[in-house]
């Protein structure tokens, strides 16, 4: 699909609201956006992180605090945004936690806390952008997932569950929404040099996420960017290697043991990591 312009070649300009961007991807979503000349709403539940990733950018975008579990919060901060910027033409659902751990390791609320910001977070903001959008006949809304979506994971059990769940539903609106205008676009990061892929090191139970080599945020920010033009279904992380993953995710025999061995690998890899003297983990 062609990039849609202005007259003399400009980009075209849209209002776009980034969730969970007071760090990480979203972050690095919120530089690339304004790069490409849109208006940008930089939410978090962190005001002071929004604040800090909206000041450099100087007009082109504004911070605001939002809970993502919170439906009146999200109407409160919709209007506030489209008071400011113009109507929402972009929503990217980023925010996300994680608690790893094997399940029974860890305590129910915390199972709850991953399924409450993962799961209905990014449900609460695609109802709220969608009540926004459909009656315009147009809008975007692009869900940052993960690619533990595709398979189970050792330590990483309601995290995993709260991607699957979150792909599906996306997948399920999207085609109930097929004749109302808007797109829906989902995309499925591999590990990201985030703060989570610190908090993961420090968890030897995590060691899955370290099998393979981590990406910058600035690769999955660009695709977050790229997609608001591109439309994609879906975007899979590394392209080819992405959808290995998913055709082993498919088949449970396989799965099992292709899960144990990456494990190994990533377990390796991460006690390697930890003794390494400058602390990188690039």
């Amino acid at each position: 699909m062609s990039t849609p312009t202005l007259r003399g070649g400009e980009r075209l300009a849209r209002t776009v609201m980034i969730t969970g961007a007071g760090s990480g991807i979203g972050a690095a979503s919120v530089a690339a956006a304004v790069r490409a000349g849109h208006r940008v709403a930089v939410a978090d539940i962190d005001l002071a992180a929004a604040e800090r990733v909206a000041a450099p950018h100087g007009g082109a975008a504004i911070a605001v605090r939002l809970d993502v579990r919170d439906e009146a919060e999200w109407s409160r901060v919709l209007d506030h945004v489209e008071a400011e910027l113009g109507p929402l033409d972009v929503l990217v659902n980023n925010a996300g936690i994680i608690h790893t751990g094997v399940a029974t390791a860890i305590p129910l609320r915390r199972h709850r806390d991953m399924i409450d910001v993962n799961l209905l977070g990014p449900m609460t903001g695609i109802l709220a952008g969608l009540a926004r959008m459909k009656p315009r006949g147009r809008g975007h809304i692009i869900d940052v997932c993960s690619m533990t979506s595709f398979v189970p994971l050792v330590g990483y059990s309601s995290y995993s569950a709260s991607k699957h769940a979150l792909r599906a539903f996306h997948h399920s609106v999207a085609l109930e929404e097929r004749d109302s205008g808007v797109g829906f676009t989902i995309i499925h990061p591999p590990s990201t040099r985030t703060p989570m892929l610190e908090q993961e090191m420090a968890d030897e139970t995590a060691g899955i996420a370290f099998a393979g080599k981590s990406v910058a945020p600035e690769e999955i920010a660009a695709a977050v960017v790229s997609a608001i033009d591109a439309r994609p279904r879906e975007v899979i992380f590394p392209a080819l290697g992405g959808q290995i993953t998913r055709l082993f995710g498919a088949v449970p025999a396989i799965t099992y043991r292709a899960v144990l061995r990456t494990e190994r690998e990533g377990l390796r890899n991460r006690e390697r990591m930890l003794g390494r003297t400058d602390g990188s983990m690039a």
